[in-house]
This record gives structure tokens, sequence and C-alpha cells, in this order.
């Protein structure tokens, strides 16, 4: 039995958050969850997915954000409480969908979870859901612990179902990553069948009809400011003249900051959970008995904007700081050393930073950053392309996956990236205005979740480039989740389909359409160069499964490769390839049998022949 299912109330469990807001839904009796994967909100959806297979849970990993939304909402208007899970830039995705069901709004509870990525850990921009909430007018929680989320998470649905709106569910990388002993409650039994009562007059989005619902939404909306005002999680703590507002993990810095300081007689925190709409009578009273505030919120200027409004709807002219050159940034995550810090020169209270330890003597940490695994099919892709594409002046538009690494040296394939999908798109554009040669790279999950439409658009508009979709079997850079064109009956799973990748691509009117095995190198360098000879879209599958994943599988490996005495030192294999398998000793080449792979890609580009399979010991 999954551990999120055990049925023992007040059991203490140590629980990731993103387990704990899955336990949440659990607790709330959750019938659907529908997502796409995205970090730092993978392991909610990974926690659904196995809970699916032991109960009447329904769950899917939809095509992209928008549809996992728009399942959530059919769903959720029949009567059945439903989730929908997304990282942060998903819900760009999903906007056109939220903010017109905002609109129409549910019969069942619906919580949409948001995972925002503050430093960007593993996200390609930094942008806070907040203001999603304001923009779609739509209710908004955020827990500031492990244990919170669960809790509220359960409330959540409620809120849901009492303002019948889908509830906004705010959550950062320190909430989503962060282990703590959760008490669990008890298990709501789920409605998994609901029925949808046809009222097209106000479920159509027609002009007359959506006027009607603007305006009831803008109710639901004033009802919701009511219930902020008065909630558990929009609380003040301690006494003083000089008052703090804060959400979120900032929250867990600010107290103790405040007991770091010994400043907690002359401060009042109000603490921030129910964040849309803010409660405007509980921020203005709060405001009137204090000296000075100080606004702690990773991000942007939310709640600082709207408090310096409150304040000059009251009068109030006492000094309200967040984001300042002296004080907090919009930039990053913050921790409890920054906010300490600003606390103290906000406050002018005495402070003497920790003295830290003396580390002259130890030598500087070599930097590691990313790369591409021991044996990354799409390594030999890059490898394929260059070559095949040598003396040409390229540009090469990429995506967002493991392959983005590909923009690395010694690789440097990958010149452009904005979004997901956008590889295709902005391809489109390279190709009319530019006279070089435009090679795109996109995975076979982003494939599937927003770079169809980018390729119709090419084939119909008649640009000139070559896309190469890297297809590895599975979504592999946030956990291997599955994708529509993955073979599920070889993962153990029956009633899922499997779409085609190259049926797709030759049903959009592609006619140059090839298939390579890159770890066969110099037939895929032929094949390449006979796409890039073409004039128009030409496409090019790259397929081969993941290594980490087909090893996790226990698929068999090949036999790992050391570099004999043949080698005459050239390094080829490192400066054209890279891979992680390698090492320099007295400064000679070597393998390392543990990382290695087998697949033999750097043998095949030695000019010595010097790199030869590990025969068994005898």
């Amino acid at each position: 039995m999954h551990k999120l299912l055990t049925k023992q109330p007040g059991l203490k469990m140590l629980l990731l958050g993103n387990e704990a807001i899955a336990r949440g839904g659990l607790e709330a009796g959750v019938a659907v969850a529908t997502t796409y994967p995205g970090t730092p909100s993978s392991e909610i959806s990974l926690n659904f997915f196995q809970i699916s297979q032991e109960t009447e849970l329904y769950f899917e990993y939809s095509t992209n954000e928008k549809v996992a939304l728009e399942v959530a909402a059919a769903a959720a208007n029949s009567g059945v409480r439903s989730m929908c899970v997304m990282k942060h830039v998903g819900m760009n995705v999903a906007a056109d969908a939220l903010v017109t069901l905002a609109y129409l709004g549910v019969k069942g509870g619906l919580v949409i979870v948001t995972a925002d990525d503050p430093f960007m850990f593993s996200s390609q921009n930094e942008q806070d859901n907040r203001y999603y909430s304001k923009l779609s007018g739509l209710p908004m929680l955020e827990p500031s612990s492990a244990q919170e989320a669960k809790d509220m998470m359960v409330d959540a649905f409620d809120l849901s179902e009492q303002l019948q709106l889908p509830v906004i569910f705010r959550t950062t990388t320190r909430i989503n990553h962060s282990t703590e002993i959760v008490s669990l409650g008890d298990l709501r039994e789920p409605k998994t069948k609901g029925d949808f009562k046809k009222d097209p007059f106000n479920y159509v989005t027609v002009p007359a009809v959506s006027r009607n619902l603007h305006a009831k939404l803008l109710e639901k909306l004033d009802k919701a400011e009511k219930i902020s005002e008065n909630s558990e999680y929009n609380l003040i703590y301690g006494k003083g003249d000089w008052g703090i507002i804060c959400n979120g993990v900032s929250c867990n810095y600010v107290f103790d900051a405040v007991k770091d300081l010994d400043i907690e007689n002359s401060v009042r925190i109000l603490r921030i959970g129910f964040s849309h709409p803010l409660p405007r009578v509980l921020i203005q009273d709060f405001l009137k008995t204090c000296q000075k505030v100080l606004i702690v919120e990773e991000g942007e200027p939310f709640m600082e904007e709207t408090v310096k409004a409150f304040a000059q709807e009251k009068g109030l002219t006492l000094s309200i700081k967040g984001k300042d050159d002296d004080l907090f940034s919009r930039l990053y995550e913050y921790n409890p050393a920054l906010v300490r810090e600003c606390l103290a020169a906000y406050f002018g209270v005495g402070y003497t930073p920790r003295t830290g330890v003396d580390l002259s003597d130890i030598p500087e940490i070599p930097q590691r950053p990313p790369s591409l695994c021991a044996g990354c099919s799409h390594r030999a892709t890059f490898y394929a392309v260059q070559k095949a594409a040598k003396g040409m002046e390229t540009i090469c538009p990429t995506d967002i996956g493991c392959y983005t690494l590909g923009f690395m040296p010694p690789l440097s394939t990958g010149d452009f990236l904005i979004c997901m999908g956008s590889s295709v798109g902005t391809s489109c554009g390279f190709s009319k205005v530019t006279n070089k040669k435009v090679i795109s790279f996109i995975g076979d999950s982003t494939f599937f979740h927003t770079g169809i439409p980018g390729l119709i658009n090419a084939v119909f508009n008649s640009h000139n480039f070559t896309l190469v979709i890297l297809d590895n079997g599975i979504t592999a850079m946030t956990g291997h989740q599955p994708h529509p064109g993955v073979d599920m009956k070889a993962l153990n799973f029956e009633g899922y389909a499997r779409v085609s990748i190259e049926d797709i691509v030759k049903a959009v009117g592609v006619k140059h359409v090839s298939i390579i095995r890159p770890y066969r190198v110099k037939k895929s360098i032929d094949t390449i160069k006979e796409a890039l000879m073409y004039k128009g879209v030409s496409v090019i599958i790259s397929r081969e499964p993941c290594t980490l994943f087909a090893k996790t599988l226990k698929k068999p490996r090949g036999k790992p490769f050391f570099v004999s005495e043949k080698c005459k030192g050239h390094r080829d294999c490192i400066n054209d390839l890279a891979c992680p398998a390698f090492f320099i000793k007295k400064n000679r080449v070597n393998i390392d049998p543990v990382l290695c792979s087998g697949c033999s890609v750097c043998a095949q580009i030695c000019p010595e022949h010097a790199i030869l399979p590990l025969r068994d010991k005898v």
C-alpha cells in the first residue's frame, strides 16, 4: 500500500512538501488529478500516478497544462473534486483556459497547484504567479510549511466549493522540496462519478453570456475577501510598534529573525496565507497600530503594492517598505541570514553578522555544471549534426528538456530558447529573415506539448529548416514520466494507446522525414546531410532510449569501453563529446567503467580506433 493511503489519523510521518500536498488532496477527497510534469511540482504528480494504480483516483499525465486544466475543469463542473498540478511557467500555457474558467466557475472543488521557482533551479524565469490570481479574479492560498500545505489543501477544496470558483494553491521550491514531520488527518472517501447539467447560458462563453458571468465573478470575489478577513491563515502574532507582513516560506525566516534579534516584544507580525483577495480591513487595522512596516515576500512586490494602496485609502503616512535597494530584492530566493540582516537594517537594531567559518586554507571547489548523462543519445545526435553541418552557417533554436544542455561546450548546439515548443516557432522566423541554415531541436514530450502547432505553421507557410525530434521514449528531465508516444505496455501498464511521432509529422504535411539511431554515428551523419540539403521543412527523428531510464528498467546494456595503448592523445573523444565517463589520469584519457553505458560513440570517432570494449576477465 502506498504510504500516503495510510488510514491512521494523528500518525506522524516524515513527508516531502509535495507528498504532503498530495496527501492533502486525498484527505480532501480528490477524485481526478491531472498534470504536465514540471519541477518543482513533479513529485505531487508521481505520487498521484502511483496511488491511481491502487485506488479509484483518476490521474493523467496530460499533453500540456492547458489540456490538464480543461480535463480537471470538466470533472469539477460535473461535481467531482479535481486537482490540476503544474510548475509556474505551466500556468502560462493554461492561462487561456484559466481566465475564462474563472467566469464559469465550478460545482465540485477544483484546486490548481502552481509551483513557483525562485532562483530558477530548474526553470527559464522567476515569474511570480500570484499575479495570476489578480488577473483571473480567483482566490489564492499560500502555505508556509509541509504540514500547513497538507491542511490548507483540504480547506482549499472546501473554499472552492463554497465560492464555486477554482482556487489557486501557490507554492515555492522550498515548500515543495522541504521535508517535515506531518501529522495525518482523515481520508475522505472520494466521489468518483458526477453529472453535468446542461446550462448553456452559464457555460457557453459567447459575449452576451460572459458579460453576465463577469459580474457574477466580481460578486464571488467580494465574498472571497470577506472570508479572507477572518481566515485562519491570515493571523497577527506578537506586540509592538513595528510591523512585518510576510507570506509563504518567508514567514519562517521572519519568526527566526525576530527571535535571533531579540525584538519579540517590539514587533507584530501579520502572516498572510489567504493572499488573494488580501484582507483589506485586517491590513488597514494592522497598519494603524504600527510606526513602520516591512513587507517580506520573495519575488515581486505583490503584497507591497496592495498594502501601500490600502494605507493610502485610509490616509496613513507610516513608512512601508519591502523591495528596496537597501532591503529586499526582486531576485532569487531569500534565506534566514538575509531576512535577519534586512530586519536589523530597517528597524535600526544592532546586529553583528555571525562570523563565518574560515575556509581560506581549503582549495576552491571545482565547478560542476549540469551535464548530459554518460551515454546520453542526445550527445551523439548533437555530434552527428555538427559533423553533417560542417562548413555551414547555422542557427540552432533549442527547447526545454535534458537536451537544452547541448548549448554547453563542446557540443555548443543551442542558440535560442524561449519556452516549451519555441524551437519550432522561432525556426520559422529565423528561416525567413536570415540566409543561415536553421536546425532546431525538440524532445519527444515537448513535441507533443507544444511543438505540433509550430510544425503545422511551418508546413503551411513553406518555411525552410530542419527539425530534429529527440525521441528518447520518456519525459526524461522531470523524472521519467510517460507521454503520448511512450509504449506503456513495455512499462506493464494497460489501457493506454500510443501516438506515433512519425505518423503525426507525415500527417501535417512534412515531405522529408527520416529516422536515425544516433549511436550509429556514420549512418546518422549521412542521413542528416540529406535532410539539411532538402529545401523546405525536413524532420529527423533521432530515436534511442534514455540511457538512465533504460538502466532503471534493467534493460541489457553494452559492455563498457576502455582506452587502449593505441591512444595517441588526440583527445577527440573528450574535446568533441565530453562524456562524463572520461577522466584524465597521468596525462592519459581513461574511461570509468561504472559510468560507461557501452554506447560505443566514442569508439566510432576515435581516429586510432584506440577505444575498445572491456572484455570479461578470465
